[in-house]
């Protein structure tokens, strides 16, 4: 999601995942993918980098050394403000894709190409080894109408709550990407689909009868954007591996606004607003997690934070299959 939003940029994201600015590189002397064993075990993390860790000082050096300490083998990016996984790739020796916006993939295996964009996310192609290939999107999807606000804070019916989120453009771009990986979906047994990113909306999986306290009140919600995407072939592998939303929440928004102006207002709803989600039987989650390092302090007093961004992290572990 994000706060400290900067004038433009939703244009410069625009223009990236319409493929209009984009890098794709390998690092110096990466060796080349021919021989590689074929791994048996891919841990897979979304990351929103909350303004390129702007936000945090050192925020490069943090954001490496989150990398570090997680060891995920691909991470798709968010608001990595044109430069961030370019940056992180040269600094862990990686594969990084770069758009000009808020998209990036940062890969221990080689990035073979960028296969393709919508207004709101970008695919690559990665080779695993022993000739096993992976198509990896990230998305960053519309912040604003924000879903659990209208639920929350001006008590809005669910109808014209479901009206706003077609305004803010989630529910567009999530029919967008399901349409443009409808194809992928279907080959996904051949060559499995990796979706992940702040989708920005919570999930209908989430909000339940049994979860009625958590989230104001409401429940069950079928929020659209999950719900496409579901309806689309991609499965929450944080869901698959922990069902009940009830006893596992799962929040990734937001470990430093535990108040809706950070360390005052009132309490700002605690959601689950990032995922990995993938098709493919060859992918099997095996473990899932929300990831936030340390007890970050609430805005304003965030800077000096160990934990660069303003969202948990999602760390998925799958056994790839045959």
């Amino acid at each position: 999601m994000g706060r400290y939003r900067r004038p433009g940029r939703r244009l410069a994201s625009l223009l990236a995942a319409a493929g209009l600015l984009l890098a794709v590189a390998a690092p110096a002397g990466a060796a080349p993918s021919e021989g590689r064993a074929e791994p048996t075990r891919l841990r897979v993390m979304s990351l929103n980098l909350w303004h390129g860790g702007a936000q945090v000082d050192d925020g490069l050096a943090k954001q490496v050394a989150v990398i570090r300490k997680h060891r995920p083998d691909v991470v798709g990016l968010q608001e990595t403000s044109g430069h961030a996984a370019r940056d992180l790739a040269a600094e862990l020796g990686w594969h990084h894709y770069q758009s000009g916006g808020s998209i990036g993939v940062i890969s221990r295996f080689p990035i073979t190409g960028h296969v393709g964009s919508t207004s709101a996310a970008a695919g690559v192609r990665l080779e695993l080894g022993g000739g096993r290939k992976l198509e990896l999107w990230s998305a960053h999807l519309g912040y604003h109408p924000y879903g659990p606000y209208d639920a929350c804070f001006d008590r809005m019916d669910v109808d014209r709550i479901f009206e706003r989120e077609e305004r803010s453009g989630r529910v567009p771009q999530a029919r967008e990407l399901a349409e443009r990986l409808a194809g992928a979906v279907e080959r996904a047994d051949d060559v499995p689909v990796l979706l992940v990113g702040d989708f920005n909306s919570p999930s209908h999986l989430d909000w339940t009868a049994a979860t009625r306290d958590r989230h104001c009140g409401y429940g069950p919600v079928d929020w659209p954007t999950t719900r496409i995407l579901a309806n689309a072939g991609f499965r929450d592998s944080f869901r698959e591996v922990h069902p009940d939303p009830a006893r596992v929440p799962g929040e990734t928004w937001s470990p430093v606004y535990p108040f809706h102006n950070g360390s005052t207002g009132r309490a700002e709803p605690q959601d689950r607003i990032d995922y990995v989600t993938y098709a493919g039987a060859a992918l099997t989650p095996l473990r899932s997690a929300a990831v936030v390092d340390g007890r970050p302090r609430p805005v304003p007093d965030h800077r000096g934070n160990r934990w660069p961004t303003d969202h948990a992290a999602v760390l998925t572990d799958f056994a790839l299959g045959g």
